[in-house]
C-alpha cells in the first residue's frame, strides 16, 4: 500500500464490519454549556477490548497471507495495541506474540495474557520493547503489527473519522488523542476529504509528547519516556516513521498539551458528569475543553474518548478524590 487514501478506510470498514463496533456518538449537555456550543463523545470506550485500536489491528491482521497467519504476529504496545492484537489474532486464529515495556501497568499486562497472546516485558520503555519486538520478529518470521505506522492499522483506525461525519455531519471541530498519529491522522483524512474546513485538533500530555516534540523540529525525534496518568500516550514514534507522521503534519491543524492534574479532573468529569469510565489517555480532550485549551472550539465538537483499560483501584482514588456535588 502506498501513500493512504480514502478509499483505504472505506476498504477497512468493510472488512472490519463483521469484528468491530460502530460506537455511539453523543451529546455532553455539560461540556456544551462549557464551551457555548454543542459538543458530542464518541465513546470508542465500548469496543469489546476497550478501546479504539481493535479497529487497526483487525484491518491488519485481515491482510495477512496464509503463511504469515501460520506464523503470527508479533506487537509492541503500552496495553490496548496489544490487547486488540492478541483479541483480533485469536478471532483470527493467528498466533501472537506482545512485547511490553516494565513502564506498563499491571492491569494491562495481565489483560494481554487474557486474550491468550504471548506476552514478554522487554525494556524500560517503550521504545526498548519495540526493539525487542522487531528482533523476535527477524528471529520467529513473525508480522510486526505496528501500533500506528501501518498503513493498513491506520486505515483501520479512520473508520472512526467516516462514523463522526456520518451521525454528525455539522461537525466543525474534533479533538483526539495524540501519540503515534496513527488515530489522529487518519482522522483528520477521513474528514477533510468530506470537508477541509474541519478543524483537527490533537491533544497530548504535558510528559513526553513525542509526536508534538517532532512536530516542533520537523522531522521524527526521541524523546524520554515519563510515567503519566495519560500512559496510552507515551513511547516515541519512531525515528524511521514512514506514515503517520507525514499525516500528522500535513492534516492535523493544531496541537495542545494537557497537565497530569488536567488529566485527572478529566477523568473525574467524564465519570460524575458522563457517567464515562475513561482512562487518562483517553480524557485528554476532555481535559483540553475544561482547562481552556482550545479557544473557539465551534459550534459542533467531537471529542474521541479512546478507551476505559484503566486500573480500577487507581481510577476509584482519583474520581473520589474530585467528587462533585
Amino acid at each position: 500500500m502506498a501513500g493512504l487514501t480514502l478509499g483505504d478506510i472505506y476498504r477497512a470498514r468493510q472488512a472490519i464490519a463483521p469484528f468491530v463496533r460502530r460506537t455511539p456518538l453523543v451529546p455532553s449537555d455539560a461540556l456544551g454549556a462549557r464551551t457555548g456550543g454543542e459538543v458530542h463523545l464518541k465513546l470508542e470506550t465500548l469496543q469489546e477490548t476497550g478501546a479504539f485500536k481493535l479497529r487497526g489491528a483487525t484491518n491488519r491482521i485481515l491482510q495477512l497471507s496464509p503463511a504469515e497467519r501460520e506464523r503470527g504476529v508479533v506487537a509492541v504496545s503500552t496495553g490496548n495495541h496489544a490487547r486488540a492484537v492478541g483479541h483480533a489474532a485469536r478471532v483470527q486464529g493467528v498466533p501472537a506474540v506482545v512485547c511490553m515495556s516494565s513502564l506498563v501497568p499491571q492491569n494491562k499486562v495481565e489483560a494481554v495474557r487474557a486474550t491468550g497472546a504471548e506476552v514478554r516485558i522487554a525494556g524500560r520503555n517503550q521504545d526498548e520493547a519495540e526493539e525487542a519486538a522487531k528482533a523476535l520478529a527477524t528471529e520467529r518470521g513473525l508480522t510486526f503489527v505496528s501500533p500506528f505506522d501501518d498503513p493498513f492499522v491506520i486505515a483501520g483506525q479512520g473508520t472512526i473519522g467516516l462514523e463522526l461525519i456520518e451521525d454528525l455531519p455539522a461537525l466543525d471541530c474534533v479533538l483526539v488523542p495524540l501519540s503515534g498519529g496513527g488515530l489522529i491522522g487518519s482522522i483528520a483524512l477521513a474528514l477533510k476529504s468530506a470537508t477541509r474546513s474541519i478543524r483537527v485538533v490533537g491533544v497530548s500530555m504535558e510528559h513526553g509528547p513525542a509526536m508534538v516534540e517532532s512536530l516542533r523540529a520537523g522531522r521524527p525525534v526521541a524523546v524520554e519516556e515519563a510515567a503519566s496518568l495519560a500512559d496510552s500516550l507515551g513511547g516515541g514514534i519512531g525515528l524511521d516513521n514512514r506514515h503517520s507522521f507525514a499525516l500528522v503534519r500535513d492534516l492535523v491543524d493544531e496541537t495542545v498539551l494537557v497537565s497530569e492534574d488536567e488529566i485527572a479532573a478529566a477523568m473525574a468529569h467524564c465519570y460524575w458528569r458522563e457517567q464515562q469510565i475513561v482512562e487518562g489517555a483517553a480524557a485528554v480532550g476532555v481535559a483540553a475543553l475544561l482547562a481552556g485549551r482550545v479557544e473557539r472550539a465551534g459550534s459542533h465538537v467531537a471529542v474521541v474518548l479512546s478507551g476505559r483499560n484503566v486500573d480500577m483501584r487507581r481510577f476509584t482514588a482519583i474520581v473520589a478524590a474530585r467528587a462533585e456535588d
